[in-house]
């Protein structure tokens, strides 16, 4: 009776007006951590494994590998790391730059490990969605994380980070509620987020051809005069 009871109060991850998890639901949730992934990676590991293990949510596929303790500790330790340098202007970018080659991978591994009961062709369509993703996020963020170190204060970075920190649980929180709405959300974020990319490059870009300008036209006028 008391395991019954127990198992009764289990509720899936994504549910839809109570419908239970089919592939369109399974589908919005590996795209929602591939973007998540890109950025705040550690937050979103530590949540998923923590709603497993002590809020009695059923992760789908192979995502209860989240909720192992060691995988726990350990992104829970790397959750408070990153709060902390994510907020310290420079230190920011030089984190970003080391997971350039963290938060993609591991945004194509969540997403595919949401399919792992949906067969091998399933798997490798979200790994390239989620990677996708987590490419276009993190690419983003470091972009404009960058053009925002290019001012000496360090109050732009914090409001940007504790900006990040909104939109990633207000994603996530709307992903799990209304995923249609998420996936509408998605769509624009990405879009937007492209953009930013686009012209914090080109401000970055501006800023460093000033200088290299300014060099070489001095050594023109320098050798004329000689």
């Amino acid at each position: 009776m008391e395991a019954g009871a127990v198992l009764d109060g289990l509720r899936p991850l994504l549910d839809w007006s109570g419908l239970p998890l089919d592939l369109a639901s399974l589908a919005a949730l590996a795209a929602g951590l591939g973007w998540a992934s890109g950025l705040r990676l550690y937050a979103l590991v530590f949540t998923l494994g923590a709603l497993d293990r002590f809020a009695g949510v059923q992760l789908p596929g192979g995502l209860d590998v989240l909720a192992h303790p060691l995988v726990l500790g350990m992104s829970g330790l790397l959750l408070a790391v990153e709060f902390l340098a994510d907020k310290i202007p420079y230190v920011d970018s030089l984190w970003d730059s080391i997971h350039t080659f963290i938060r993609i991978p591991a945004g194509a591994a969540l997403a595919a490990a949401v399919m792992v009961d949906q067969g091998t062709a399933m798997q490798v369509a979200m790994a390239l969605l989620g990677g996708s993703l987590a490419a276009g996020t993190h690419l983003a963020k470091s972009g404009v994380r960058a053009a925002i170190n290019t001012s000496p204060e360090p109050v732009s970075n914090v409001g940007a980070s504790l900006g990040e920190d909104a939109v990633v649980v207000g994603g996530l929180w709307t992903l799990f509620h209304y995923p249609l709405v998420f996936l509408a959300g998605l769509a624009v974020f990405m879009l937007v987020a492209m953009v930013a990319l686009f012209y914090a490059w080109r401000f970055v870009r501006g800023l460093w051809r000033g200088p290299v300008r300014g060099r070489f036209g001095r050594g023109s006028q320098n050798g004329g005069h000689a």
